[in-house]
């Protein structure tokens, strides 16, 4: 059976190739340490577990929920919003409830992008961004991140007409992969760019809460006229461990929120009521246990920034996420670097191409294991031997 053509525009997807190779070196006998993986190994917090389990109970969470979200459940993402970033929301109007954000910021290019339209992309980045240009039919403008540029795309490098074209812009920060964070100075010049083209900026703010050495990220709705042009995707996955819970939101521009609203009353039905009311736990509820596993990522960052610089390897210190972005040593082919490890020491690493073009040159790590589990690998990484690979020169 032939796929449509929308799926043969995916390039291949390097991750399924590299567990692939994970599960032949495991069939080896190998111990592998997997630091490929931005999934928390961190437990879901207790009280958060508890609400959804008296609110499964109730037969009243058991019919379809609204397609919107619960109101309670908005009003529950405005309050946290008022709170962490002095943005005031509409919990109405301005607020949808996801079924993890990814299906949010997949699905945004379905209620504004037509077949021809300029979606621009940050390169390296999270794949799904691409995915949904192609998917609705648009063309994807990548915008480089380099590091000499802090990891932002240079906006001014943008083309007059790929701008005037553009009708969605993509951005993360505290990002993924490159953990590169940004400025209140850069998002207003972002806003600033798209008020003038009329593009949709879609902030991908789901690291927010993973912040390190007294950084506070910022929202882009905390800058003057983003609400005219902006909406935020964000998510409970990373900051309460609730990965396999799927559950987000979007915020910001109401005609926006609306917008993907409509796509989402034709392709879903919405959130469990039950996995809502444990959001509202999540959001209002004591924040301890979060602050504490905030502390773990960063001690985690730590022992894997202080193993990559005794071995001579080029690491900045993350001020965000989960994730350590590095240059590869030797300037080697990122693939061939990442097939390397994981062969010989026995380490998985994801090699920064699998995120974009202009990821090739680096490879990431995810502090999802153990501090003793991380120690290992970077102890076992002494053992690789660098000289056995072609240097890679782009």
């Amino acid at each position: 059976m032939e796929l449509a053509d929308r799926l043969k525009r995916l390039p291949p997807y390097l991750f399924a190739e590299i567990d692939r190779k994970k599960r032949e070196v495991r069939a080896r006998g190998v111990d592998v340490i997997d630091l490929g993986i931005g999934d928390p190994d961190l437990p879901t917090p207790p009280h958060i577990i508890r609400a959804l389990q008296r609110a499964a109970e109730d037969p009243e969470t058991h019919r379809y929920p609204s397609y919107e979200g619960m109101l309670a459940f908005r009003q529950a993402v405005a309050d946290w919003y008022a709170k962490r970033f002095n943005v005031r929301l509409d919990p109405e109007q301005e607020v949808l409830a996801l079924i993890g954000s990814k299906e949010g910021t997949a699905h945004m290019p379905l209620a504004f992008v037509n077949p021809g339209d300029v979606v621009l992309v940050p390169d390296p980045g999270y794949p799904v961004y691409a995915a949904g240009t192609w998917f609705a039919g648009g063309e994807v403008h990548w915008m480089p991140l380099r590091r000499q540029n802090a990891f932002l795309p240079d906006l001014a490098a943008i083309p007059a007409e790929t701008a005037r074209r553009a009708k969605l812009m993509y951005l993360n920060y505290p990002n993924n992969p490159t953990a590169a964070v940004a400025t209140r100075e850069f998002f207003a010049e972002t806003v600033k760019l798209a008020r003038s083209h009329g593009i949709l900026v879609c902030h991908d703010l789901m690291y927010s809460e993973l912040k390190f050495d007294g950084y506070e990220p910022p929202s882009i709705l905390e800058i003057e006229g983003a609400r005219e042009t902006a909406v935020e995707f964000h998510s409970l996955s990373k900051t309460y461990s609730m990965t396999g819970w799927r559950l987000g939101f979007c915020v910001g521009n109401a005609s926006a929120v609306a917008g993907l609203g409509k796509i989402k009353t034709n392709v879903d039905s919405g959130v469990f009521q039950a996995v809502q009311y444990a959001g509202i736990a999540a959001l209002t509820g004591p924040q301890d246990l979060s602050e504490q596993y905030r502390r773990t990522y960063q001690k985690r960052r730590d022992i894997v920034v202080g193993g990559l610089k005794a071995l001579g390897w080029d690491v900045d210190i993350p001020k965000g996420t989960f994730f350590v972005w590095a240059p590869v040593p030797g300037r080697l082919d990122s693939r061939r670097f990442a097939t390397r490890l994981l062969e010989e020491v026995g380490v998985v690493v994801t090699p920064g191409v699998g995120f974009g073009p202009s990821g090739e040159g680096f490879y990431r790590i995810a502090l999802t294991v153990a501090e003793a589990r991380l120690a290992e690998a970077m102890e076992r990484l002494k053992g690789f031997r660098l000289e056995r690979l072609k240097g890679f020169r782009p």
